[in-house]
């Protein structure tokens, strides 16, 4: 078993195309559609496949589709254990519109879990042998998924020694926040909605995160604040973590592989800080890419590089070689 398992409950294939205009009433012309594997954790897997770092990714599948998704991660070179479901894996749909270069995004809901399904994948969970030293969970909880999940799977994994690092949002974050976790990843709206206090202020929004700790047994919170990098809380303290300033491609997967940076760099050992850093660089890696792709390790590295200091960063990039 991997160092690393990432768990999706709502995965999905998500298809992209593009058409010149978007318009109502009208028979649209596409161009060729492209699809690849998505959901939360499968995505973080992905990414960490980018970097160089081994994972397995644990999710639900059902239907062809769901085979499918298992096949297409599969030939990415993603270690996989697909949980069969009843109902059949969704599929998401993004139009690009040529004319103004802007994404429409169309996220459908996943299949309704029965009781015996969801059940099953936390007894999934916690059977795994042996226990891996990091757990992510990511996304969307699909129909039929309690708010609870996140904190029973803490609460699974716990006694194993997992350390569980958790990207949601709503009830099931707060849910899983009283409960605790290892490592939270929010975003500042989540973190404003968890807390119920709304503020634009980073000072503020650290003393927040650092309450938030001192009332709830959870380690870390990490805020992700887009282009301005993220917030490390832990121990009492606080840490702005800026960004590189790039040219911004797509925002799309620039969350997951801030997660997959975070846990790549926890499981190569390194200290909190120092694996948010690498974090960082792996978001704003991803905002570079066009469409859906995620990071790129070449990127990953030479932002890392430069963040970390590192004046020849950008001369030795040039040498190196696609991942």
């Amino acid at each position: 078993m991997a160092d690393i398992v990432t768990c999706t409950l709502n995965p999905t294939v998500d298809t992209s195309t593009s058409v010149d205009h978007v318009a109502p009433e009208h028979k649209l012309r596409c161009g060729r559609p492209s699809h690849e594997p998505g959901g939360g954790g499968i995505n973080v897997s992905r990414a960490l496949l980018r970097m160089n770092q081994e994972s397995t990714a644990l999710f639900t599948a059902g239907g062809i589709m769901g085979e499918w998704l298992n096949s297409m991660l599969a030939g990415e070179g993603v270690s996989t254990i697909p949980y069969p479901i009843s109902g059949s894996t969704r599929e998401n749909f993004t139009v690009l519109e040529r004319a103004s270069s802007q994404q429409y995004r169309f996220g459908v809901p996943g299949p309704k879990l029965s009781p015996s399904e969801w059940e099953g994948i936390l007894q999934a969970v916690a059977s795994l042998d042996p226990a891996p030293r990091y757990l992510v969970a990511s996304g969307s909880l699909p129909p039929g998924v309690p708010a609870s999940f996140y904190a029973r799977m803490s609460e699974a994994v716990r006694e194993q020694g997992t350390r569980l690092v958790l990207d949601s949002s709503g009830e099931p974050l707060k849910a899983a926040v009283e409960s605790g976790v290892y490592l939270l990843k929010p975003n500042m709206k989540e973190l404003q909605q968890l807390a119920g206090e709304f503020t634009d202020d980073h000072t503020r929004l650290a003393g927040i995160a650092l309450e938030l700790l001192d009332r709830h047994p959870c380690t870390a919170v990490v805020v992700s604040l887009g282009a301005g990098g993220a917030l490390l809380a832990t121990g009492g303290r606080s840490l702005r973590i800026s960004a590189p300033t790039v040219n911004i491609q797509s925002k799309v997967g620039a969350g997951d592989s801030m997660v997959a940076g975070i846990v790549a760099g926890l499981s190569r050992r390194w200290s909190l800080e120092e694996a948010v850093r690498y974090g960082v660089a792996a978001g704003t890696a991803a905002v570079m890419t066009p469409g859906t792709e995620l990071c790129r390790r070449r990127d990953v590295e030479r932002l890392y590089r430069i963040m970390t200091g590192d004046e020849d960063a950008e001369s030795r990039s040039n040498h190196e070689s696609a991942p």
